[in-house]
């Protein structure tokens, strides 16, 4: 196979109506990379004999080792196809360009997925045909509907139904069918969503309509005007508002059927892949049908008649035992090749079998290849010259998934309306990614992903040039570099390293700093590569070359206000790259609709950002929903504290590469990682350790997150102070001039929930409310113009699909209105809100009960809230309980963010704040304001240790962090999963026996504190013969009190006076409370006094 030059490819990217941006999405293991090493070897990047075992976008050695892709990488490839202007024109041969990305399937990396998919406009969604439809497969699923890809369906391993479950090509046709509508179901389930939330939206804009329709009658009934016009106005308005109905979406084109020729049969590692057309061609001349009527009835209910070759339907049988056209013409004839080649007794095939087969279907087959004793190598040779997967896959990428001018047509409009501050775009940058201009004068907008870390000795500068063959020196200078490493890595894994040796190593390391053909040291090279950061980027309109500068958009940047703090910077771009793979080539420039890697960015773009040529109407995309959240964090130190500083850039290095890593600083001082999972966490530390820090790194036990919440039990210890009900206190500040008193209740199940969904519009007001009293808005003196700032701002937030501040405080109010039995407690609860916590978007609430309105309302309007300040203004030398309304909301902030159990944030708590009086003496010496800095410490450790009293009169529970984990397993061993998931405190939720497999489906909720080693464990327990993936599902109460001691004599007898039977919850709460070096109840810090002695005397 004829290697493809660079330059051609470089050459390809001016035509944007031959480029195909195309990933490839799976479950684990399903064969993602297998078939992407097919499209490879086309090009001659590697030979058709290493295809699915070379695994060459796997360019790390732990996915090498693994066996599992961790980064999602990319590569251009070229293939030639002829093709037909018109169907009696001669066929033209064209050329094509496909940015390909292979991305990982494992849970843990499925942040990657996420940044593949903006870059793209179509996607190969591969399924196993053995395992079906998958957690992963379900989530890419998802991700092609949310960025609007269009997708190929690759039904991948059918081999594996012959090979291993010893299916008939009847039962194969069977199962794939029941396959396929599985994967319909799914993207069903997509389609039906969003119909009944678009179905709700405009039942609400009907409402509106008539609402304003009545409205304006109404005010011109009040104006007494002209009585038929008014009439025959309003009814026209109400009548437009009613009649309109609501427009069906057609979803007839979003479904995997193989007569539309979107879905692919293949088997990677066997190297064939067909589609249903491929075979209609094969067989139009044969039965003498025509090619177009042909594609219609090969998959389905129809039926061949031998006599006659006329196709029948499933009513026109007559009782006859017919088989199905796809499993007579097409799988029959596969299954005989398989049963050729690798069937018989002894699994080395029958010679005869395949010249019949070979002659048949006209291939040729070499004779080395047919006196072959591999039995594989006669098979695949025979598939690669009949159905060649490459051919198969890249023939329908071509005609079916959609060039970026199409694309971008279709997907960018939503893209950009849904991106902050869209009505503010400029016309131009949106006519220019809309349509795809990219000429010079046209504004550049390119979306950056992520950043990939690349070794500066694999940047394409300091790579040979040219790319010929080594002199003898320098192949000699190699050779001994490479025999001291050999030397130097077998002495470390041996530790008996004798002088000799060490006199040896020490001689051929001396020989190796020989200067390479560039005058550069060679070993000083290797031990000194640092990382440069690459920008994994899509350019949607205008061209960029090497030397501009574009403005570096941060992902909150909106062009409504774009001078805000931080100000976007404007960076030189230093280098353009074709992405290859396991290499990099250098461009100069760079046309709209490509993938490409881009210089210059480092320092400036975190994980993702918009890079644009001009900043005012410039258009913020980087809006990307990672699929996974960090959940386990741990605290990393060096083994040599003076590789400190080394350890601090590279964790800052990890979290610009890596999407999903987070580096943090705990206030204890700790240096912490955040990662997606455990697998995720060994490669962050791997990275670190070789790459980044290049230091020798300790981990310490993962920390695991929890909650704090309060319940009503049944048995629950009476009320601290029985005057006064459950969770109320009064605190009085040390001087005695401040008295608050607060009650402290268990927040309803429905109101936690709604909270915790919309943490993101709580966050939104109060950055609106925030910017809106520092004066960071300009606010409008004409109330025309505020009045549609305002109504812009409320389409803003509908268009990002956050809730506006009245729709959130309705459905609120709603959810409040739905607690049965408790309506008097949570009967004006909106309008009394002050704050949320913790960092002032949790699920808790702070509400504000006094009389006069001590605190400022979150859920009001800033003008109404300004009013109820301005009516309760007091003398300034006066302190009144309006002055330590921040004070008291501080301190709610800091009860929240550190529980009383462990310092754990709380979920679900409800403080009252009933009344604060201040007593402050007369003293003429000192002025108020000197009184309130004194009191403002007493006033702010009272509450907070006042909310903490009341949260420990009820209840109190621990909320543990949560997996959901699915297992899919034989029958064999059931057993041995059930035992690991149960001894690590798993409950099981469903099991289910797929139909027509001998696998069980296990769906099961799993804590995260026992889930470090679940995998590793559950891998050898069962041989390999199951897979877990865990997906953060939340956290779930663990109904047991921590500090539950028996009381009753019943309660006495089982668990004996002092209750010290060990509970799951106490153990979890004096785990983190030892960690975090709090005080643990009950644990000796001296076991034997008399022991510890150091003196001689």
């Amino acid at each position: 196979m004829p290697v493809v030059n660079p330059e051609k490819l470089i050459g390809l990217q001016r035509n944007a109506d031959e480029v195909r941006n195309i990933c490839i999405l799976a479950h684990v293991d399903h064969g993602k990379t297998s078939l992407t090493d097919a499209l490879i070897a086309t090009n001659g990047i590697i030979s058709p004999k290493l295809a699915g075992k070379i695994r060459y976008l796997d360019s790390r050695p732990d996915e090498q080792l693994r066996g599992i892709t961790m980064e999602s990488s990319a590569i251009s490839l070229s293939f030639s196809l002829f093709r037909r202007s018109a169907p009696d024109a001669s066929p033209v041969q064209k050329e094509y360009l496909i940015n390909l990305i292979d991305s990982p399937g494992h849970i843990d990396f499925s942040s990657e997925v996420s940044t593949a998919s903006r870059l793209c406009d179509g996607a190969l969604v591969l399924v196993d045909a053995v395992e079906g439809v998958c957690s992963q497969t379900v989530t890419v699923l998802r991700q092609t509907w949310t960025e609007h890809l269009k997708p190929l369906l690759v039904i991948n391993k059918v081999d594996r139904l012959i090979t291993e479950l010893k299916m008939s090509p009847g039962e194969a046709y069977t199962h794939l069918s029941k396959l396929l509508e599985q994967v319909n179901a799914v993207i069903g389930s997509f389609f039906q969503g969003e119909r009944m939330e678009e179905d709700l939206q405009w039942r609400e804009r009907v409402e509106e309509r008539v609402a304003a329709a009545a409205a304006k009658e109404m005010e011109r009934a009040e104006r007494k005007a002209t009585k038929g016009s008014v009439t025959e106005d309003s009814e026209s308005v109400a009548t437009s508002g009613t009649t309109s109905e609501f427009e069906e979406k057609d979803d007839e084109d979003l479904y995997f059927a193989p007569e539309k020729n979107n879905v692919i049969f293949s088997s990677a590692v066997d190297g064939w892949a067909f589609t249903v057309r491929q075979f209609a061609s094969l067989y139009e001349k044969k039965l003498g049908i025509k090619r177009s009527v042909l594609e219609k009835v090969l998959w389905g209910d129809f039926y061949l008649e031998p006599k006659t070759k006329r196709v029948l339907g499933s009513k026109h049988l007559k009782g006859r035992a017919l088989k199905p056209m796809f499993v007579q013409l097409v799988l029959d004839t596969i299954w005989a090749v398989y049963e050729a080649t690798t069937g018989g007794d002894k699994g080395k095939g029958d010679p005869a079998m395949v010249e019949k087969i070979t002659k048949s279907l006209s291939l040729t087959v070499p004779p080395h290849v047919l006196r072959s004793r591999d039995p594989r190598a006669i098979m695949t040779t025979v598939f690669s010259a009949w159905l060649a997967l490459s051919t198969a896959v890249l023939v329908s990428v071509i005609e079916h998934l959609p060039a970026p001018p199409a694309a971008q047509a279709s997907r960018l409009p939503a893209l950009i309306d849904a991106s902050p501050g869209s009505k503010h775009v400029d016309l131009m940058i949106r006519e220019a990614m809309t349509n795809i201009k990219s000429s010079k004068d046209d504004p550049v907008v390119a979306y950056v992903s992520k950043m990939v870390a690349v070794p500066a000795s694999e940047m394409p500068q300091n790579k040979r040039k040219g790319g010929g063959a080594m002199t003898g020196e320098e192949a000699r200078d190699l050779a001994r570099k490479k025999r001291a490493e050999l030397e130097k890595a077998q002495a470390a894994v041996n530790g008996e390293a004798l002088n000799g040796d060490l006199n040896g190593l020490t001689e051929a390391l001396d020989e190796s700093s020989l200067t390479d053909a560039n005058g550069d040291n060679a070993i000083g090279e290797v031990e000194g590569d640092p990382e440069h950061l690459i920008g994994f980027a899509r350019l949607y309109s205008g061209t960029l070359s090497v030397g501009d500068s574009v403005y570096v958009l941060p992902p909150k940047f909106s062009p409504a206000y774009p001078h805000t703090m931080p100000e976007p910077q404007k960076v030189v771009i230093t280098g353009l790259y074709l992405l290859m793979g396991r290499g990099l080539e250098s461009l100069t420039s760079v046309p709209a609709g490509v993938v490409f890697g881009i210089g210059g960015l480092e320092g400036h773009v975190l994980k993702s950002g918009t890079l644009c040529s001009q900043l005012e109407g410039a258009v913020n995309l980087a809006g990307v929903n990672m699929g996974s959240q960090p959940i386990v964090r741990v605290a990393l130190e060096p083994v040599n504290p003076a590789d400190l500083e080394k350890m601090i850039r590279g964790m800052k290095l990890l979290e610009q590469s890596d999407p999903c890593a987070q580096y943090e600083i705990l206030e204890s001082g700790e240096h912490v990682v955040l990662t997606a999972g455990e697998l995720h966490l060994e490669r962050c530390l791997k990275d670190l350790r070789e790459r980044f820090a290049k230091c020798e790194i300790q981990a310490g036990e993962p920390i695991v997150p929890y909650r704090e919440t309060i319940v009503s039990a049944a048995e629950m210890s009476p009320p601290k102070n029985r005057d006064l009900p459950r969770g109320t206190v009064i605190g009085i500040t040390t001087s005695k001039q401040v008295t608050v008193r607060i009650t402290v209740r268990p927040l309803p199940d429905a109101v936690t929930g709604f909270l915790l969904k919309n943490s993101g519009a709580i966050r939104r007001l109060y950055s609106e409310r925030k910017e809106q009293e520092e004066g960071k808005i300009i606010m409008t003196t004409d109330g025309e113009d505020a009045g549609e700032q305002d109504e812009a701002d409320e389409i803003a937030a509908a268009d990002s699909g956050m809730l506006s501040l009245l729709d959130f405080r309705e459905r609120l109010r709603s959810a409040f209105a739905d607690v049965k039995g408790q309506g008097h407690i949570w009967a004006d609860v909106v309008e009394k809100i002050a704050a949320f916590g913790p960092r002032r978007t949790g699920p808790n609430l702070l509400i504000d009960a006094t009389e006069d309105g001590t605190c400022q309302r979150f859920l009001h309007e800033l003008a109404e809230a300004d009013k109820d300040k301005t009516d309760t203004k007091s003398s300034p030398d006066i302190l009144t309980p309006r002055d330590f309304s921040d004070k008291i909301s501080y301190a709610f902030q800091l009860s929240t963010a550190q529980g009383p159990m462990c310092h754990e944030p709380m979920q679900g708590v409800a403080v009252f704040l009933e009344f604060v009086t201040v007593s402050a003496p007369s003293d003429e010496e000192s002025s108020a304001r000197e009184k309130l800095g004194r009191l403002t410490g007493e006033t702010i450790k009272t509450v907070r240790d006042a909310i903490r009293q009341g949260f420990m009169d009820w209840s109190p529970r621990l909320m543990l962090a949560m997996y959901s984990c699915e297992i899919q397993a034989s029958t064999e061993v059931l057993g041995r999963v059930y035992n690991v998931l149960s001894r690590r405190r798993g409950r099981i939720l469903t099991e289910s026996l797929k139909e027509g497999m001998p696998f069980y489906l296990i769906s099961s909720l799993l804590p995260v504190a026992e889930s470090f080693g679940f995998s590793d464990e559950i891998r050898k327990r069962t041989s390999g013969a199951a897979q877990p993936q865990l997906v953060f599902s939340g956290f779930e109460l663990l109904d047991e009190d921590p500090y539950w001691v028996p009381q009753t004599e019943e309660e006495l007898e089982d668990f004996g006076e002092k209750g010290d039977r060990e509970r799951v919850s106490r153990r979890y709460v004096d785990g983190v409370r030892g960690r975090k070096g709090l005080v643990v109840m009950g644990r000796k810090l001296v076991g034997d006094a008399e022991k510890q002695k150091t003196l001689k005397r």
